[in-house]
């Protein structure tokens, strides 16, 4: 989509994308918020609790299945090198990001508005397995979504992968509890107009700012600077947003208390959008003192003009591999293998949160707290996993799988603590698990990317993510919940006692451990490549 580059790059640049795509991210979690609307889900459908679940699967496997986002971001979204130009064409002048925030968007609102009518009567009933899709199809939009920010977030940064995906994964993770604020302050506590809001509110702001998300090729400059701008923001939000959760639990504030506390949030939120408008004003002055030996040119699709400088001849390059490729090789499945077991596990401590700490004493207070908590040291592991690989990236040079070994040891520690049921072990070991698996969610896109390229890369890493819902049905279903099962009293299949979930927290342990094991392997394997390549190129856009 052509534009005059004078007149509109104040507005069409790579700060103000990050400022969008962190809009469109907080937006996007709805699949998060599922105990929210799912008790009038039951009851107004006639499900029992077994069928409700069988919803929220469908829901999960939605929003973890991204192949279908990755396929169409690789077909919307060409991929240049530094040494050709492609012919231009009436589809690469259509085609960008936007056509996939445009088709997650659409997938979102056309799934809430389905479940929405048929809670309020609008429609019939539907059958359960409509319902089912219409629950996938839901929370499949925010794969759309959340590809298209993070993909786009590494072509436009790639020196400072790990610090762009952290800002885009703690934003994803943080949009439950955003999400929720917005509920109690506008919804007045009824599902039905929340399940109105989720199918609009995203929506809107993506046919809102879809188009403000461009690829920009990198250019020698002081990104991180920036990128720091936006953290600090984050930062502060995650401190408002634990704030008011705390306050909301100890006073029940007025009608006029949760519109003052909500504005100040919504100003927060568009806080990033000022920092694009500071780091757009400090590039175009530097690029105001660029000397005429450099040449400016455009990537395909009009995307954006960009730098070309004659050391991009010497720019080391990795190949580019496709899904059938990566499959093909080893490093794919090692991925594959610490994702199935490593967050597997992860998600395996989270849904059995609550029968963790009933089984060891703990009160509905401390319980509901550790799961309100869990989302916050999620949102730290992501924030934290991102900007800490950069950094031992940049100034150690130490290659990225190292400290997705070191979580995944960490998180051997906080299994076996979990297991040891001491008292005030809950306060421990899933704020270890719930860091380390935070992390990883950042970690991994970034290492995908570095192994086998950019240009394919959210197919690829949308695969290897589908290993997380496995890993959590088969250690959740058949592991946690079959010990239990088996632990329980029958007349109310409840457990009390240590040894509910000692003998399954020690093998959630060994599959961690199976994890580290493969992960310290890929470290290895890759130790050369790192040095050769991707330090290479790293030192290269830092320059």
């Amino acid at each position: 989509m052509p534009y005059d580059r004078r007149g509109m790059e104040w507005l069409f640049n790579r700060w103000t994308g990050v400022a969008a795509a962190i809009w469109i991210q907080w937006s996007c979690g709805a699949s998060y918020t599922f105990s929210i609307y799912s008790p009038v889900l039951k009851s107004t459908q006639g499900y029992d609790q077994s069928t409700l679940d069988t919803v929220s699967v469908f829901k999960d496997i939605g929003a973890n299945f991204g192949v279908l986002s990755g396929l169409l971001y690789s077909a919307v979204t060409p991929y240049s090198d530094h040494q050709r130009r492609r012919p231009k064409s009436i589809w690469s002048s259509l085609a960008g990001p936007w056509v996939v925030v445009a088709a997650g968007a659409l997938q979102c609102f056309a799934g809430f508005i389905f479940i929405w009518a048929s809670v309020v009567g609008l429609i019939n009933p539907p059958p359960v397995p409509v319902m089912c899709f219409f629950a996938w199809l839901a929370s499949n939009g925010q794969t759309f979504l959340n590809t298209t920010n993070v993909v786009t977030g590494l072509r436009n940064f790639p020196a400072y992968s790990g610090t762009i995906i952290g800002i885009m994964k703690g934003f994803l993770g943080l949009s439950g509890a955003i999400l929720i604020q917005l509920y109690h302050t506008f919804c007045d506590g009824d599902p039905t107009t929340y399940l109105l809001m989720l199918a609009c509110l995203p929506a809107f702001i993506c046919v809102l700012l879809m188009f403000l998300l461009r690829i920009y090729e990198a250019h020698e400059g002081d990104y991180k600077k920036h990128l720091d701008g936006f953290s600090v923001v984050t930062v502060i939000i995650v401190a408002y947003l634990m704030f008011i959760i705390i306050l909301q639990n100890f006073v029940s504030l007025p009608y006029w208390g949760r519109i003052l506390a909500c504005v100040i949030l919504v100003v927060l939120l568009a806080s990033p959008f000022g920092i694009a408008a500071k780091a757009h004003c400090g590039e175009s002055r530097k690029f105001a003192q660029t000397p005429p030996s450099m040449e400016y040119r455009e990537l395909p699709g009009d995307e954006g003009q960009v730098q070309v400088t004659s050391d991009d001849k010497g720019l080391p390059c990795e190949e580019e591999k496709n899904l059938l490729q990566a499959m093909c090789t080893v490093e794919f499945w090692m991925l594959f293998v610490t994702m199935i077991s490593g967050l597997g596990s992860g998600l395996a401590t989270i849904n059995n949160m609550s029968q963790i700490g009933q089984s060891l004493g703990y009160s509905t207070i401390e319980i509901n707290n550790l799961v309100s908590l869990w989302s916050m040291w999620n949102f730290l592991g992501r924030f934290g996993g991102g900007h800490l690989s950069d950094y031992i990236m940049h100034k150690k040079g130490w290659p990225r799988p190292l400290l997705m070994t070191l979580t995944l040891g960490i998180m051997i520690l906080g299994h076996v603590i979990i297991a040891s049921g001491f008292s005030g072990n809950l306060y421990l070991g899933p704020v270890l698990v719930g860091i380390c698996y935070g992390a990883h969610w950042s970690l991994m896109p970034t290492i995908t990317s570095e192994i086998f390229g950019v240009k394919h890369m959210g197919t690829i890493f949308n695969t290897i993510a589908a290993a997380s819902p496995l890993g959590s049905y088969i250690l959740s279903v058949r592991v946690v919940g079959y010990i239990y099962d088996k632990e329980a009293i029958e007349d109310d299949n409840s457990c009390f006692g240590i040894h509910c979930f000692m003998l399954s927290f020690l093998i959630l342990a060994g599959v961690a451990f199976l994890a580290f094991l493969v992960g310290l392997a890929l470290y290895f394997r890759t130790q050369k490549f790192y040095k050769l390549v991707v330090l290479r190129r790293l030192k290269h856009y830092a320059r």
